[in-house]
């Protein structure tokens, strides 16, 4: 049996709005599962070897339940555009270079390195519509040590030259051959991925639709993102009264769905998403950047709806977490002003659950450092920061969600293994 035990300042998020802190705590790890956090180490580990960081924070690593990788490279751009104009002009040029594995490698060998030495362990990841590249995707992920989904994408209308797969056939015989060839990875799993409603026809989401029932596969996309957007969706599906009906009646739309976005969504959409359990990423960056709007996160919460956070890049220009969950914060707070005040903006508590453990819940986890749930954390350095008066463990968590210090992660364990240390 093989024993983690990591000593510091250890603080979870057990339920939203609430910390869990240990201060000089430890902990504890049997085989890679949380066997709990202790003020004092029980005898059973005396002789065991002790990782001490000190006073340093033992946190929970993040859950990034929305991002582009082919867009990683064209972070920061095109952001003075809308939705539709964006993806144009920056976002499918982006990801047809994803045709050349070479090119593929490079870039996602540096994504998935950077998402780890950030502290996000789990994703749901859409890659491209290319088969070759999203394998390299998955393996560069596995190699770093991210576990998650990762979906190729399908779409096979409207979209830009270069960027759309040939014919519906085609896209279904990619799909196919792409899962099969996904069988061999541990931690990285494949996640159906229509891109949105608007880039594949009928048939090509009734066959995605069995091919999730047939094979317990689960689906991610794009709901009520943008208002030019939804339009576009009445337009192509005038039978249907919402955009969400267009995933329902293929079948993409359970509890294993994720949507990103649901800025526009309504009352009755909202409680489409409660019934069916579908779980909503709330992506503040990107929803600001391309000017979609300010999505409604307090009422979800207040409704019961699973909402998890994205970094949605490179809508959003941050792969960094605790910037997604800063950014989280203060677009609740914008949409308070834009309710007339009767709405509450996300605490950092409160926004630092939706970062970790409500992401984790997507991926069968208990809140918070819960005795059960596979080791997945980090250690975050504060000492080189000025301080104004003697810190608790809440305000140096508060903190780092707005500012860090350089080189601030200092080591990540993921599904139970280590797997980074700051040089």
């Amino acid at each position: 049996m093989s024993v983690t035990i990591l000593k510091g300042t250890v603080v979870s998020a057990r339920s939203l709005g609430k910390l869990d802190i240990t201060e000089n705590g430890y902990l504890v790890a049997e085989n890679g599962v949380i066997t709990g956090v202790f003020p004092t180490l029980p005898e059973q580990y005396a002789g065991a070897a002790v990782e001490d960081h000190g006073s340093a924070l033992i946190l929970q690593s993040f859950a990034d339940l929305h991002l582009h990788a082919p867009q990683y490279p064209m972070l920061g751009m095109g952001m003075d555009l809308p939705l539709l104009d964006w993806l144009n002009a920056y976002a499918f040029p982006t990801e047809a270079r994803f045709a050349d594995p070479d090119y593929a490698r490079t870039i996602y060998r540096q994504l998935a390195h950077e998402l780890i030495s950030h502290g996000t362990t789990r994703v749901c990841m859409f890659s491209s519509l290319h088969t070759d590249a999203t394998l390299i995707l998955m393996e560069e992920l596995e190699k770093a040590g991210v576990t998650g989904f990762v979906g190729k994408v399908n779409m096979d209308r409207n979209a830009a030259p270069g960027l759309l797969e040939e014919t519906t056939e085609n896209s279904k015989r990619e799909t196919l051959r792409w899962l099969e060839a996904c069988e061999d990875f541990r931690h990285v799993k494949p996640m159906l991925t229509p891109r949105f409603t608007p880039s594949c026809t009928d048939e090509l989401m009734a066959f995605l639709g069995r091919l999730s029932a047939e094979r317990g596969l689960p689906v991610q996309s794009h709901l009520s993102e943008n208002r030019a957007e939804m339009e576009w969706v009445r337009q192509l599906h005038p039978d249907c009264k919402q955009y969400w009906e267009t995933y329902a009646k293929y079948g993409l739309w359970n509890s294993r769905t994720i949507m990103a976005h649901c800025v526009w969504s309504d009352a009755r959409e909202r409680q489409a998403m409660h019934d069916a359990g579908v779980t909503v990423v709330h992506c503040a960056d990107s929803n600001q950047n391309i000017c979609s709007g300010v999505a409604p996160v307090r009422v979800m919460l207040n409704e019961g709806l699973k909402v998890a956070l994205g970094s949605d890049i490179a809508g959003g220009d941050h792969l960094d977490m605790f910037d997604v969950v800063a950014a989280a914060i203060r677009a609740s707070k914008a949409r308070r002003v834009l309710d007339g005040w009767e709405t509450d903006f996300l605490t950092v508590p409160e926004g630092w659950y939706l970062g970790t453990s409500a992401g984790a819940a997507y991926f069968g986890e208990k809140p918070g450092f819960t005795p059960g749930n596979t080791l997945h954390a980090m250690v975050v350095a504060d000492d080189a920061l000025p301080q104004p008066h003697p810190l608790t463990a809440a305000e140096r968590l508060e903190r780092c969600v707005y500012r860090r210090q350089g080189g601030a992660v200092r080591a990540v364990w993921s599904a139970g293994r280590k797997v980074y240390t700051a040089e």
